[in-house]
């Protein structure tokens, strides 16, 4: 039997809708829009459009419709942290800050200076300490008396609100919400000491529900704008990263994945959370997946260092496609000549990238790219590079021993950095799907629709659905990364 089913996929730069088919064996994906979306600056904030966002998911419904096509629920994913802030009135009093606005840069310090320590929230929440996580936005926007923030009657992460609108039904997904810094693993519910921290009502965030759960169906007013029948609304893995994770096509329980796109997310997938002194140290978060699972990850700056630069190539009108900018990178002469820590706080939200990069090789004495190639090749060096880096933590972490690493979304296609990753972690690389956030999406609504079982299912489906790449370690320049990594680790942080 055939099922179709609409899955959204907002990612934090673009987004798509996809129309996804699944039978009993296999799952075909079908691109129905796509769209941009840009942060749009007002005053000294920035912000998401979050009308924009939400009219795009009617588009699609409206252009299912009209064509005849009723899928059997539609489901949302989007990036994590951002939230909307809801009045007494059920709709929402602002667009949503951007994880990208700068009112949060300094603001864990003084959250654990004046609130609670940070050794604390970790062992509260397992959470990686990024400035932009809920806790330190909402932190913020107390600090500087936020006006929705004080009206607020509820507050819904953006996959959540997006769902809200469509079916009136106020819930908070599990994935989502493990993204803010507020979510304690061991108890799976937001976390009262820290409400309370931040001067907020317990149940100013709705309650929790679990990926693959049926949250309404599309209210009259929906129905009535699109032309589509009030089909259900499902709670996907909220978290696209989550719905990503859940696509993966692994075997066995011995991997680890690398969701690759503007962000990288390396980590393993765990029964129980890992929360100890030594993640602590070392910065690791502990986010929910699906089936019980924790997604036992480090978030690590992705692609969005490569895209930034080609944005700047762009307006100086130099090319910009990947081939091009790979084809120069290989001709550089000496590949490893110059080196950055992705993750170091300049990359984060710069004026110029390209001017960042220079700055940062100038003042750590090595020599300056200039050239494209130059630019590329340092970029995905270090990407590799930071890639085994965190590798080697995580080795120390898993309670069992990681034989491989899946590459998934849509860095999985970058054939140069995939045979990198494969050669400086001397690891079998699998790469694929590119799709994997709508195919987990897809595949989640299809539980719900009791079309699939359990996430070992999904997985057999979808290992049957697509074509994957593997890439194993040439043995080639093994001197040559390893003495490239001695100098990595000494770079400034």
């Amino acid at each position: 039997m055939k099922h179709q089913f609409l899955a959204v996929d907002l990612g934090a730069t673009s987004g798509r809708t996809v129309l996804g088919t699944v039978t009993d064996d296999v799952v075909t994906m079908k691109e129905l829009t796509r769209f941009g979306h840009d942060i749009v600056s007002m005053g000294n904030h920035r912000y998401w459009d979050f009308p924009h966002l939400y009219n795009e998911i009617e588009n699609a419904l409206s252009l299912l419709a009209s064509q005849g096509i009723t899928p059997t629920s539609i489901g949302i994913d989007t990036w994590g942290v951002d939230i909307v802030c809801f009045g007494d009135d059920g709709l929402p009093l602002a667009n949503p800050f951007s994880y990208r606005d700068p009112h949060t840069a300094d603001e864990p310090a003084r959250f654990f200076r004046d609130c609670l320590p940070s050794e604390h929230v970790y062992d509260l929440t397992g959470i990686q300490v990024m400035n932009f996580n809920t806790l330190f936005q909402l932190s913020a926007m107390k600090r500087d008396g936020n006006s929705a923030l004080n009206a607020a009657r509820r507050i819904m992460f953006l996959p959540d609100a997006l769902s809200y609108l469509l079916c009136g039904i106020e819930v908070t997904e599990y994935t989502i919400a493990s993204t803010s810094q507020l979510l304690n693993p061991t108890t799976r519910r937001i976390e009262p000491a820290l409400l309370s921290a931040l001067g907020l009502q317990p149940d100013i965030f709705p309650p929790l529900i679990m990926p693959a759960t049926v949250i309404g169906r599309l209210t009259p007013a929906v129905s009535h704008r699109t032309g589509m029948a009030q089909i259900p609304v499902i709670s996907v893995a909220g978290h696209d990263t989550a719905s990503a994770v859940a696509a993966i096509p692994a075997t066995d329980e011995s991997f680890a994945y690398l969701s690759s796109g503007t962000w990288s997310l390396m980590g393993i997938e765990v029964p129980q959370p890992i929360i100890n002194d030594d993640s602590c140290v070392a910065n690791f978060t502990n986010e929910g997946g699906v089936d019980g699972t924790t997604r036992f990850l480090k978030n690590i700056c992705g692609m969005w260092l490569l895209e930034s630069c080609r944005n700047e190539w762009e307006k100086e009108g130099l090319p910009t496609d990947f081939d091009t900018l790979f084809t120069l990178s290989d001709r550089v002469t000496d590949p490893m000549r110059s080196i950055i820590f992705p993750d170091a706080a300049e990359f984060g939200s710069p004026v110029s990238m390209l001017d960042a990069i220079r700055t940062y090789c100038r003042e750590s004495g090595q020599p300056v790219p200039e050239t494209q190639g130059e630019i590329t090749r340092c970029i995905l060096v270090s990407l590799a590079l930071r890639y085994r880096q965190v590798m080697e933590m995580l080795k120390r972490f898993a309670p069992f021993p990681i034989k491989r690493l899946h590459i998934i979304g849509g860095g999985s296609r970058n054939e140069r950095l995939n045979r990198m990753t494969a050669d400086v972690l001397r690891m079998p690389v699998v790469a694929g799907p590119v799709e994997c956030t709508a195919l987990g999406n897809v595949m989640l609504q299809a539980k719900a629709a009791g079309v699939v079982s359990n996430l070992e299912r999904m997985r057999a489906v979808i290992r049957k659905s697509v074509e994957l790449k593997e890439f194993q370690p040439s043995g080639e320049n093994n001197e040559l990364w390893d003495e490239a990594y001695a100098r990595f680790l000494t770079l400034p942080k």
